[in-house]
């Protein structure tokens, strides 16, 4: 059993590459993002530099890891990666940047997560390409400094407010947030996949998929993967109104975009709290939940589809999100 799951879990990695952009005229959406990393990445060759620092921020499933890919491929560099809670000592990132060759792009998925103290270390390595490493301890300690070669640093965040103003600033090359893609973009990039997958999709299938999949690729492909598997079970070879529907039915996404734990939240917020406001923590602990997911995951696209108020005293239910439930809002104006 472990052996198939093991085997399931890989099989699901490399078909979520196989989907990933592998040139960067595949990328679709994030067109300012592109022509900015465009300018740079070209400057970069005509000099015969490595790229200057880049960090990429917004919320996960929009491509940021795909673009650091692109980037690295751009530049015909090899890329090394890594996230943020993998490097928990200093000889963590020693080995790392060590190991880097001359025009490397490293690849840090949230950064934000990254322990303060390697935080400090990664300064000079970032700013003078320089490790300052000590070695012993007590009164016998002494410092090294090791030069590095010139490489890039492309992070990743979902959570930039959480990342220093010190390491922010070393980011030379440019800060980018990636926004939430629309429902046109979304379609293409289904088209794309299903193209990838195999399986023909009827266009109101494409477009049913598309504007349930939060604005989000990686949910929509995760959606796209599911229709198939539907489809390939019920002997249909292609991916038709009908499969859609179903396949959105079994996962529990109506017809706004919304999970069960979407609805959770907002029915919470209305039976319990009379639509609010209710501050956070009182909010996740009735819906059992854990405050930064709600903040990370479920909040933004509440925020996004007009459901969810923000509010000085807390989360407030809106007119709209009460007539989801088929409810009747109260008669009161939001804080």
């Amino acid at each position: 059993m472990d052996a198939t799951v093991r085997k399931q879990k890989s099989d699901d990695k490399n078909l979520e590459l196989t989907l990933r952009p592998s040139v960067w005229g595949e990328y679709i959406g994030q067109e300012a993002i592109k022509k900015n990393l465009s300018i740079l990445i070209q400057a970069a060759q005509e000099r015969k530099d490595p790229l200057e620092h880049i960090l990429l921020h917004g919320p996960a499933g929009l491509g940021k890891t795909t673009l650091a890919y692109l980037v690295a491929k751009e530049m015909s560099a090899n890329i090394k990666i890594t996230s943020g809670p993998a490097i928990e000592r200093v000889g963590d990132l020693a080995s790392l940047l060590t190991n880097l060759a001359s025009g490397d792009v490293l690849f840090i998925d949230e950064i934000h997560r990254l322990n303060k103290t390697i935080e400090e270390v990664l300064y000079p390595a970032m700013e003078s390409r320089s490790l300052d490493i000590i070695i012993g301890k007590g009164p016998g300690a002494r410092s090294i400094q090791l030069e590095l070669p010139p490489f890039t640093l492309v992070a990743a965040t979902t959570r930039i407010a959480l990342l220093s103003s010190p390491l922010r600033s070393r980011f030379s090359g440019g800060t980018f947030k990636l926004e939430y893609y629309t429902i046109e973009e979304i379609e293409k990039i289904l088209r794309r996949s299903a193209a990838i997958l195999g399986f023909a999709i009827t266009p109101d299938a494409l477009r049913m998929t598309a504007s349930r999949a939060r604005f989000t690729p990686r949910i929509a492909n995760r959606l796209l993967k599911r229709a198939r598997d539907y489809a390939q079970v019920h002997k249909q070879d292609t991916i038709d109104e009908n499969v859609a529907e179903k396949t959105l039915e079994l996962l529990g996404v109506d017809h706004e975009g919304l999970e069960e734990v979407d609805r959770q939240i907002l029915n919470v917020l209305i039976t319990k709290f009379g639509g609010g406001p209710v501050g956070l923590n009182t909010l996740a602990a009735a819906a059992s939940e854990d405050i930064q997911t709600i903040e990370d995951v479920y909040e933004p696209y509440l925020l996004r589809l007009g459901f969810l108020e923000r509010t000085p005293r807390g989360r407030v239910a809106t007119p709209r999100a009460w007539q989801h439930f088929g409810k009747t809002p109260p008669q009161i104006k939001l804080l």
